[in-house]
């Protein structure tokens, strides 16, 4: 993965190379020509090998009202090679392979240093259309128009600039097809039921939403030893893909007749699953798995990104009587300096495989390629080389 050719002669000076940039909502991306600023104290330069499209980025890509903005690039889900760093940058240097992460570890605040948390109060998540220290852009067109970030990747452009803080060093033998899943899909699914959930042997285990992130979550419940792993869908398809990532039953919500979905679901597993995981993000789907968890200790883990200002809508006495537990999971509860590493370390064990689900592979040029196979529900991912 190492690239011999990055030279000295461009640190420090802007980069003029290509990205695919939405411009409108909803609309083919446009690959164009940019400006890449260099990387500022704190920062690094990356030239990006491959990337992958999440559903996430289709959320914000669709999406009209705040926090959408355009022009805008979008990726997160990537792997590349450090062509030069910022001032005050240690930890990485020019040449070496990094996963670079929506989500920051100082190293330095409380929540960084405890184990109950990924969530750094120093740099916190946001859906920001900059740099997380510095509130500006590092891309402008050929116009000099700025060009906004996504989730502080923005890995649809051969280069980008990130802070040091979302920033993963990996070996560089590791394949790029293979790495830069560990920088959302594999890492918030497995995460979610390793770390956040804590799977327990024998448990039963219940799937909202079957896309890669549910896959994901099938693939870390099964590492922790779940009995019954149950997949819950509305295209009956997507079954025979999930079998292979360990799931045994599979219920179509759509076909449910005169029960709830919540219902179908108690019945099946004789008063409601130990697990829930909605990966989604539709909130009515978080009420469901909600009241498809066991009463005393059933957990729902959440998942999926809904609408922005989305609400959920809970019985009180419920919540108060049922003893059950619900909670939030960004990025599986994973922390990107401390864990990433270590699941990686699963991988290159073979204890973790992650091949099953790479479906679709395509050239930089043919992005919007990508955006069809995931939107018509025929790829679980696709990866995108920007130079292969």
């Amino acid at each position: 993965m190492a690239d011999g050719k990055l030279s000295s002669e461009i640190a420090g000076k802007p980069i003029r190379c290509k990205a695919a940039i939405c411009r409108e909502a909803g609309e083919p991306l446009v690959i164009e020509e940019i400006m890449v600023a260099p990387p500022s104290p704190y920062e690094v330069r990356i030239r990006i090998i491959c990337t992958s499209l999440c559903y996430s980025d289709i959320t914000f890509w669709k999406l009209k009202e705040p926090p959408a903005c355009f022009p805008r690039i979008l990726g997160h889900e990537a792997v590349g090679v450090v062509e030069s760093v910022g001032e005050n940058v240690n930890e990485v240097a020019a040449g070496d392979a990094v996963i670079p992460i929506f989500l920051s570890e100082c190293g330095e605040r409380d929540d960084c240093r405890s184990k109950h948390s990924n969530l750094c109060s120093k740099l916190p998540f946001r859906i920001h259309p900059w740099m997380p220290r510095y509130d500006t852009s590092r891309f402008t067109d050929l116009k000099g128009e700025t060009l906004y970030h996504f989730l502080f990747i923005s890995s649809f452009s051969e280069y980008t600039v990130v802070d040091v803080c979302n920033v993963v060093k990996i070996d560089p033998s590791i394949p790029p097809n293979r790495a830069c899943l560990f920088g959302c899909c594999v890492a918030t699914g497995v995460g979610a039921a390793c770390k956040t959930a804590k799977v327990e042997a024998g448990s039963t285990v219940v799937i909202f939403g079957l896309g890669s992130i549910g896959l994901a979550v099938a693939k870390g419940a099964k590492l922790c030893g779940a009995d019954r792993i149950i997949g819950v869908d509305v295209n009956p398809d997507k079954f025979e893909v999930a079998k292979k990532f360990g799931v045994i039953e599979f219920v179509n919500s759509k076909e449910c007749g005169d029960k709830s979905l919540s219902q179908v679901v108690t019945e099946m597993t004789g008063g409601g699953a130990d697990y829930c995981f909605e990966c989604v993000g539709i909130s009515s789907l978080v009420e469901e798995a909600f009241a498809s968890c066991r009463k005393g200790w059933g957990k729902t883990i959440v998942l999926g990104v809904d609408k922005p200002g989305a609400q959920l809508k809970l019985n009180s006495s419920e919540v108060l009587l049922s003893g059950k537990t619900l909670t939030g999971c960004l990025y599986g509860g994973v922390k990107t300096k401390t864990d990433v590493p270590l699941l990686i370390k699963r991988y290159t064990d073979k204890e973790l495989t992650v091949d099953e689900f790479v479906t679709h592979e395509v050239k930089f040029e043919d992005i919007n390629k990508a955006f069809e196979l995931l939107l018509g529900g025929k790829c679980i991912r696709c990866l995108i080389w920007m130079d292969k």
